[in-house]
């Protein structure tokens, strides 16, 4: 996927020296950036080229600062270290990484990237924020492809941690390790991905999800508050801190995934949803059960279960829903009988 690393261009300098960031792009994920490198203490020059974009991000910023500061500010973060510059060529003159986060549109993001490349210092790795474009298709018209890649954030970027890094095929693998590195000293949480993919990871599982609501609103089967609640008082309460997977485990008891794909396997094949489900041959099975191995790293099934079930009533408790008897909020069969439910 990843070109050889270029001879030609500097490199940059190390992620824990990066001082000075540049934000191209302020809206709602360009300022919600420009918040976070702020509170970790950057930096920042930003430029957007809507007319009002500094009133606005300004107000962005002082609106995320509260939640910010209850976060936990770096030593010297303020507001006041964000400048926003006239053109994109002042934005990115001193820059020492540079966070692209304009409009949704191929060509444009073809354009901008190029502008951005031919701007910026040598060197410099440059990082879109795209939701679901691989950086193949938009890096093509730059100059020196081998240091821009992905940086894809959740909004608002200033509280989610998750941040997707992948590079394109002209992208120079060291570029994207010292992305991932710099990402995780900006206080991120990297998922650094193998190879290119439509949506990335996160987004993808987002939109089947989300499709899937359309189509039981659109056929009458469910409310849009029928869908919200199914998720906020049932599994979402496990995903905050649980991914899907580990959690279909323990639906194994003490079998875990692999009694799990064994028990409901044969369920892939029900109409459950309307995404077609892949073939569960041995080389999968095998795989999500590996993969659950390693996740769990050494822990039991008890000590997963004992970790799910706290971390429920914590969630339970911080958003002030723990069951008082009586209420909505009651025990059921998937917080107490392994193996009967997912």
């Amino acid at each position: 996927m990843t070109a050889p690393p270029s001879a030609s261009s500097p490199a940059p300098r190390p992620p824990e020296a990066v001082r000075r960031v540049a934000c191209v792009g302020a809206g709602v994920i360009g300022g919600g950036w420009v918040a976070h490198f702020l509170a970790r203490g950057y930096d920042v020059t930003a430029w957007d080229p809507a007319p009002d974009a500094e009133e606005k991000l300004r107000r962005l910023v002082d609106a995320a600062w509260p939640a910010l500061e209850q976060l936990g500010l770096a030593e010297g973060a303020s507001p006041t270290r964000l400048t926003v510059a006239p053109t994109l060529q002042d934005a990115v003159a001193g820059a020492e990484f540079v966070q692209e986060s304009a409009p949704e549109k191929l060509e444009l993001k073809r354009s901008l990237l190029a502008e951005l490349d031919a701007a910026a210092p040598p060197g410099v790795v440059i990082a879109s924020s795209t939701s679901g474009y691989p950086m193949s298709d938009m890096q093509g018209e730059a100059a020196d492809p081998g240091r821009l890649l992905v940086g894809h954030p959740f909004n608002p970027p200033y509280l989610i941690p998750l941040v997707e890094v992948v590079g394109g095929r002209s992208t120079d693998p060291e570029a994207v390790a010292w992305a991932s590195r710099f990402y995780e000293v900006a206080g991120k949480s990297v998922i650094t991905m193998d190879r290119e993919l439509p949506g990335f990871i996160a987004n993808r599982l987002q939109e089947a999800l989300w499709r899937e609501a359309l189509h039981m609103v659109a056929n009458g089967e469910a409310s849009v508050r029928d869908i919200d609640d199914s998720i906020t008082e049932g599994p979402g309460l496990r995903w905050a801190f649980m991914g899907p997977c580990l959690t279909f485990a323990l639906a194994g008891g003490e079998g875990g995934m692999a009694h799990m794909l064994d028990h409901f396997g044969p369920s892939l094949k029900s109409p459950w949803t309307r995404l077609e489900a892949p073939e569960l041959d041995s080389a999968l099975r095998d795989a999500m059960v590996d993969g659950c191995d390693e996740a769990a790293g050494g822990r039991s099934i008890a000590q997963l279960v004992a970790e799910r079930d706290q971390g429920v009533i914590d969630v339970l408790r911080a958003t002030g829903r723990l069951p008082h008897g009586g209420g909505r909020h009651t025990d059921r069969g998937d917080a107490t009988v392994e193996g009967e439910t997912r």
